[in-house]
């Protein structure tokens, strides 16, 4: 249905309970290495993370190589046609790859807000880490109308990760009429 990707995420409950989304929701999750916490499951189970066989999740060793594995926009089954991008990581290599995906960076520095895109099924959505949000040079791989944001009150903290990744997650179901759901 949907992909959630996660840049570098850095607290396990927070991984732990958007696991849990994804698998009550039927999302795909992506985890772009480096990862804050170990995925071996002593580890997961402490960290809460114990829905994991439940759900559909990739560890990626960058967001360029989690790029290359999604559908393309419009085919939710056809993986990625490019061969890997030269200059890894590089403004450029995103950019050429964004062109083809429908991806949305969930950012406090956007200017558009979530709810006024109209989603659909097959959509990725990426959020940086906890403690910093995406790099400037991944936002800027991605057009700014791709580039969304939650509203909120003026000068007050983001929100937790795990509960923008249920707004977004929400809303991109609920516009696909809950496709999927008992």
């Amino acid at each position: 249905m949907f992909n959630v990707i996660l840049y570098e995420p850095e607290i396990p409950p927070n991984t732990g309970n958007i696991i849990r989304l994804c698998a009550n929701t039927g999302a795909r999750l992506h985890l772009i290495r480096p990862l804050g916490f170990e995925l071996d499951d002593k580890h997961m189970r402490r960290a809460g993370l114990d829905y994991h066989e439940y759900a559909t999740m990739q560890v990626h060793d960058s967001l360029a190589a989690c790029m290359l594995g999604l559908p393309q926009a419009g085919d939710a089954r056809l993986p990625h046609p490019n061969p890997p991008p030269k200059g890894e990581g590089t403004n450029e290599s995103l950019r050429e790859l964004v062109v083809t995906q429908r991806l949305f960076a969930l950012t406090t520095k956007a200017s558009h807000p979530f709810h006024e895109t109209r989603f659909q099924a097959g959509d990725a959505f990426l959020f940086g880490p906890e403690s910093r949000g995406l790099p400037q040079e991944v936002l800027e791989s991605i057009i700014p109308e791709q580039r969304l944001r939650l509203p909120m009150l003026p000068d007050n903290r983001s929100l937790n990760l795990s509960n923008t990744v249920a707004v977004v997650v929400f809303e991109a179901w609920r516009q696909c009429g809950f496709e999927g759901a008992a």
